[in-house]
């Protein structure tokens, strides 16, 4: 251990908990994106697949934050307006109903119970 002045305690402290905020924000960004890369994968996976083009249209956008840890939204770039028609079912013109086909929400209940964990792991210095 190194011997500080009394003088200097508050600079080190400082210090420290600079770098221990900027390896948890190192973290954060990188759990980040690979929790989105895994999640478009498991959507184009598990999308119905009727000709292809909403499964495959699955894709994430990287949104830019100054000062911390970028953030990214999973989204169907083409076929968005599909999405919640294909989860939640939707009517039909001459009455009756489509049921849904839920594949969102059972991806995204796994992408956060496996990015929650390993954040928790992060911030406890297990990188």
């Amino acid at each position: 251990m190194a011997n500080i002045r009394i003088d200097d305690l508050e600079k080190e402290i400082n210090k420290q908990l600079k770098a221990y905020t900027d390896d948890i924000n190192d973290g954060l960004e990188k759990e980040a994106k690979k929790t989105a890369s895994e999640g478009v994968k498991k959507l184009k996976q598990s999308s119905p697949k009727d000709k292809g083009d909403y499964a495959k249209s699955w894709g994430y956008v990287t949104h830019k934050n100054w000062g911390s840890p970028n953030t990214y939204t999973v989204r169907n770039k083409n076929h968005y307006q599909l999405a919640h028609l294909l989860e939640k079912g939707h009517a039909k013109v001459n009455g009756g109903r489509v049921p849904g086909q839920p594949h969102i929400k059972i991806v995204e209940d796994e992408i956060i119970r496996n990015f929650t964990s390993n954040i928790e792991r992060i911030i406890r210095g297990g990188s």
